[in-house]
């Protein structure tokens, strides 16, 4: 309901998956990535949940 009222109504699903990011200090790592998705919205609040080694 949170996720309906401020991105609009749809289909919401969360997702996670593995990505690479940057970090501040320049370096890059991956890590496991969560988010918000919609089918005609896109991807919504996608955060870091862990570094992986």
């Amino acid at each position: 309901m949170r996720i309906q009222k401020h991105f609009g109504h749809g289909r919401w699903r969360k997702l996670k998956g593995i990505g690479k990011v940057c970090l501040e200090n320049g370096r890059i790592c991956n890590a496991e990535l969560h988010w918000y998705e919609a089918h005609g919205i896109g991807r919504k609040k996608m955060k870091i949940k862990r570094f992986l080694g």
